[in-house]
């Protein structure tokens, strides 16, 4: 891995910085996969950070496994989903405290249930391609008793579609990108997070 800056180091994103190194040097890990898996689990439902992040680092640190990581990560954000599902169908009033405000806002949750009124399968499949927040949708659902097989059919095609597009790319691409990407990782950590609070604003204006 390239030298990385002192001034990198402790700019706004050095968090963003130390995960990616992090997670680089177990790319060559059992463990890396399963921290990508549970990762991408804990964001469809309450983990703020995007899984794209993990799968990102882990594929750039081996990018003949890069498809490999986007099955990973595909189906662990699936299987949360479907557990985000259920927290929402079984045991909402339980855990309503934890997920508004901390999680995500009433706002944001009243704006899906809208959405599931007009059509539930694009909600969630667009949720799922998208920077909007997946989570608020998978326990939504349950919430609003929307049909569990629109849930599962819908991530299934969606989450795939993302994460095979980023470890694709880097599967085709190899060794160019990672160094282009550890030139230019401070500007892409910001990416993520704008993407990732631009997705919540996002709510405000789907129809």
């Amino acid at each position: 891995m390239s030298e990385v800056s002192p001034r990198a180091r402790t700019g706004p994103s050095a968090w963003l910085r130390r995960l990616y190194e992090w997670t680089v040097s177990w790319a060559e890990r059992p463990g890396g996969a399963w921290a990508l898996f549970w990762i991408a689990f804990a964001e469809s439902s309450v983990f703020p950070v995007p899984p794209d992040v993990l799968l990102l680092a882990l594929s750039v640190g081996a990018p003949r496994r890069a498809l490999f990581f986007a099955l990973v990560c595909s189906v662990g954000s699936v299987l949360g989903g479907m557990f985000g599902y259920a927290l929402g169908y079984g045991a909402w009033q339980s855990v309503k405290g934890f997920f508004i405000p901390y999680v995500f806002s009433q706002e944001a949750f009243d704006r899906v249930a809208a959405l599931y009124e007009q059509n539930a399968f694009w909600a969630i499949l667009t949720a799922a391609f998208t920077p909007i927040p997946y989570k608020v949708f998978t326990v939504a659902a349950g919430v609003c008793e929307v049909s569990f097989w629109t849930l599962v059919v819908a991530s299934a095609v969606g989450r795939p579609a993302r994460f095979f597009l980023v470890g694709g790319a880097i599967y085709l691409l190899g060794p160019q990108v990672k160094g282009w990407i550890e030139k230019y990782f401070d500007w892409l950590a910001w990416g993520v997070l704008v993407l990732g609070v631009a997705g919540f604003v996002a709510l405000k204006y789907l129809r």
